[in-house]
């Protein structure tokens, strides 16, 4: 057997393995013998039915055996020799594969970068307080209270908080916004809606509740709207000025319940003292949650920009797919039209190579940290990994562990993806932590 390698970059090879007829003729007969062995034929007792019979009778499959043994001969005496860690077959050539003569099998294959891992214990992070405002505490509770409001009719001019039904039509230079959007009704023309006047979320006309302020039930008013220039959601109204014709049919405020015996109880404390303590050490634990995740953020940023090396480039094409999938179902659940990912597919292909390039090189630096902290997946990672799914996808947990079993690939995947949490855990673990300092209050000078 010879053996040539050729470099095509850092990290992908060209292999040319080549077996002389004597190799290629064994794997023949090996292959021929496990046929007679296994071979059903009539008139013949498993194991004795003539070597010539059985050849014609599984030629197809003796040929497709035969092959697939050849390569894969190749495929371990290369790496062996040439000391490979190959990540991903990119092409196979098997070549010319018959008995009694040669084979030349090319092979192009992806292997491991070899870098030197940065220094990863001690990376420096910053967190900020965990300590919860009296105000941030308010806050919250108003928020409790506002999920328990009720809206009552309103005999005034609509104010901040307020919800308004109302009727509305746009048009663009004269022309309807339903004719523009035929497919979407709800830009054009609607008899009746509701929006909050001045609320923090946006409406599905972007600014008509910032104008709504002031006017009074039976009041009729035509506002000027500025679609922003990316308006996914309907590109053809996509920045451009419209005016709406609105028409307000009442006005509804927000009542908050009250701070008594039954809005604690529904809180499940005994009074306002005991609710502020909950609240103050939910806020805690959330902060302390976004500490966490903002310190992982922070060490794997710190960890990809302290080395270089060229990532394979079939686990970025792979991975590139992945990013464009997970992006594209987001966006679907948003509503964001068909259309729109037709029109900007290069730029964001180019935005997904971006990042999977950035995740591999990630995966890759964390899986050699793992080697080296000797850092692997234990049965009860795996198990944690399918109460939490089952938990998210609202499936039973025994169905999830027999699908994983079944499913080698998925498996490894969810090994893998175990293995770079537990090594960015362990980064954290051993990170240098200090405060985030509050903005500095301006003095005057005496």
């Amino acid at each position: 057997m010879n053996v040539q390698l050729n470099p095509i970059s850092d990290t992908r090879k060209n292999l040319l393995i080549t077996l002389d007829k004597g190799e290629v003729e064994a794997e023949h007969q090996a292959v021929v013998a496990e046929f007679i062995k296994l071979a059903r034929l009539p008139g013949f007792r498993p194991g004795r039915a003539p070597a010539a019979m059985v050849i014609k009778r599984f030629a197809k499959e003796i040929a497709e055996e035969f092959k697939q043994k050849v390569v894969s001969k190749a495929y371990r005496s290369g790496l062996e020799e040439q000391k490979l860690d190959v990540l991903n077959i990119v092409k196979v050539e098997p070549g010319t594969i018959e008995p009694g003569i040669s084979a030349a099998v090319t092979l192009t294959v992806d292997v491991r970068p070899d870098f030197k891992l940065p220094e990863y214990i001690g990376l420096p992070t910053v967190i900020a307080s965990t300590e919860a405002s009296d105000e941030e505490v308010a806050k919250f509770i108003e928020g409790l209270r506002s999920e328990r409001a009720e809206f009552k009719v309103a005999e005034r001019a609509a104010q901040k908080g307020d919800y308004v039904k109302l009727a509305y039509e746009g048009t663009i230079e004269g022309k309807p916004v339903v004719e523009l959007v035929p497919d979407k009704q709800i830009y054009g023309k609607v008899p009746q809606t509701w929006e909050e006047v001045e609320g923090e979320q946006e409406g599905v006309i972007p600014g008509l509740g910032r104008q709504l302020a002031g006017l009074k039930t039976g009041e009729k008013k035509t506002v000027e709207i500025s679609f922003p220039a990316e308006f996914v959601a309907a590109p053809a109204l996509a920045g451009r000025q419209a005016g709406y014709a609105i028409e307000v049919q009442e006005i509804r405020e927000r009542v908050l319940p009250p701070l008594d015996e039954a809005f604690f109880k529904s809180q499940q404390v005994d009074g306002l003292d005991g609710l502020q303590a909950t609240v103050r050490n939910n806020l805690k634990l959330q902060k302390g949650h976004q500490n966490r995740a903002e310190q992982r953020r922070q060490v794997t940023e710190a960890l990809a920009n302290a080395v270089d090396f060229t990532v394979p480039e079939s686990l970025v094409e792979s991975e590139t797919q992945s990013v464009l999938r997970q992006f594209l179902e987001e966006n679907m659940r948003r509503g964001v039209p068909q259309e729109q990912f037709e029109k900007d597919k290069k730029e964001l292909f180019e935005n997904a190579r971006k990042a999977a390039a950035k995740r591999v090189k990630l995966q890759l630096i964390l899986a050699k940290i793992a080697e080296a902290e000797k850092i692997q997946v234990a049965e009860k990672d795996i198990d944690s990994f399918i109460y939490r799914e089952a938990m998210r996808s609202n499936q039973k947990p025994d169905k999830l562990a027999r699908d994983l079993g079944k499913n080698r690939e998925a498996l490894r995947s969810v090994q893998q993806s175990i293995i770079f949490d537990k090594s960015v855990d362990f980064i954290v673990s051993k990170a240098t932590v200090s405060d985030k300092q509050p903005p500095a209050q301006n003095k005057e000078s005496p």
